[in-house]
């Protein structure tokens, strides 16, 4: 437990923060999960729509500073890259 008056705050804080990220950060899981698995199926199609999600899911999710800029970035690249060797 903290004991100084400054690190129970930041404990408070930190709580609180971390309450509010967790819908959000589910969010992105569940989305990320259903695009990869629409691209290991193969759905040229599907796998495009949900992309799309994908990346404004991992947009908002950068906004909102639950994950990092270059996080976010990397996600989507990765992302992205799988659905174009899909469409080859």
């Amino acid at each position: 437990m903290p004991n100084t008056k400054s690190t129970k705050k930041q404990l408070r804080k930190d709580t609180k923060r971390s309450a509010q990220h967790l819908p959000i950060k589910e969010g992105l899981k569940k989305t990320l999960k259903k695009t990869r698995k629409a691209i290991e199926g193969g759905v040229k199609e599907e796998a495009s729509k949900l992309n799309q999600e994908a990346i404004k899911a991992i947009d908002k999710a950068a906004k909102k500073k639950v994950i990092k800029k270059d996080t976010a970035d990397r996600y989507k690249s990765r992302l992205q890259t799988k659905v174009n060797k899909l469409s080859k």
